[in-house]
């Protein structure tokens, strides 16, 4: 059974960029690492919290271009000046990682802080202005 996107109904004219950041999202869900948490703070307010421990804040990035914020954790390969350390076992994870989010337009990304092993990005959805307008209808003689 052919099953259509629901962005292709011929009454939702002009979000054929709506389609596109829905397959960018379902290419951004695959990685599980790091665990996040995404919250509704009130009045337009969104808070994302990364679970990063080990990383500093140098390891850390966080970017937004077109609409698409992207976190960066950049883990240093252990030297071979490092000594060698013997695990019994090993459940922290030690690897970088690249974890992005698509944004609505408007939102705006305002801070980002690193506190106690967890990275927590704050944006803001300004309200929309509602608008209604009447279009005059022209006769053709």
């Amino acid at each position: 059974m052919n099953r259509s996107p629901p962005f292709d109904s011929p009454l939702l004219l002009g979000f054929e960029h709506t389609r596109s950041l829905v397959e960018r999202a379902a290419r951004i869900n695959g990685e599980a690492y790091p665990p996040y948490n995404v919250e509704a703070c009130g009045e337009g307010r969104i808070r994302i919290t990364l679970a990063v421990a080990g990383f500093t804040a140098d390891q850390l990035s966080v970017s937004v271009e077109d609409n698409q914020l992207t976190i960066v954790g950049a883990r240093e390969a252990e030297t071979e000046s490092a000594p060698e350390r013997a695990y019994l076992h090993r459940g922290i994870a030690a690897r970088g990682f690249v974890r992005g989010f698509v944004l609505a337009d408007g939102v705006e990304v305002s801070g980002a802080v690193l506190e106690d092993g967890l990275l927590t990005i704050e944006a803001v959805r300004p309200p929309l202005a509602r608008s209604v307008r009447t279009v005059p209808i022209r006769t053709v003689l």
